[in-house]
């Protein structure tokens, strides 16, 4: 797996049908992040219920899910970090992915810990809130991790798997059991 891209964004408010929501889901493309234990520096988190946290610290998406999402919303300005990912990485498959495997990316250390529920920020984003059910759909949830050593990831960065937890759960099988 390698990073196609490092995303943050800034707090911005939407009027989305009516009501004002601040959000930090408009994620762009930036040289460089550095992965914090709570979550990644510079990064506007602003639903700490849903998002950043320790379990939560960093929002990994694949960039080979893009295509089938383009496809379906054609008419959107398209860039990585439309999902609100952090790390936008080529080659992630949430089939794959093992609660609890550890990776090394750049200087940091991460553990994956569960898939992304979307949410109404989602909608928003894709100017849509038909994306929520079709998210829900497909097991193309992306990932979230936790920060084990913090550092500095930048795009071309590889994903090296350190430790792989086999007998946990994959991150799709979580996603499938809370649909």
């Amino acid at each position: 797996m390698r990073v196609a891209a490092t995303n943050i964004g800034e707090r911005k408010k939407v009027d989305w049908k009516g009501t004002i929501l601040d959000t930090g889901i408009f994620k762009k493309p930036v040289s460089a992040i550095v992965l914090g234990q709570e979550d990644v520096v510079d990064d506007q988190v602003i639903d700490r219920k849903h998002h950043g946290g320790t379990n939560r610290a960093l929002y990994v998406y694949s960039a080979d899910h893009y295509p089938f999402w383009k496809v379906r919303f054609p008419n959107l300005d398209w860039d990585f970090g439309m999902f609100g990912e952090n790390l936008s990485v080529e080659g992630l498959d949430e089939t794959q992915i093992h609660v609890g495997s550890r990776y090394q990316v750049g200087e940091a250390i991460i553990e994956a810990t569960e898939p992304r529920d979307p949410c109404v920020k989602l909608g928003m984003r894709f100017n849509d809130a038909k994306i929520i059910k079709q998210f829900w759909k497909e097991s193309k949830s992306g990932v979230y991790f936790k920060v084990l050593q913090t550092g500095s990831v930048k795009a071309g960065d590889v994903l090296t798997l350190l430790e792989e937890k086999k007998d946990n759960k994959t991150i799709a099988e979580v996603y499938e059991a809370r649909k």
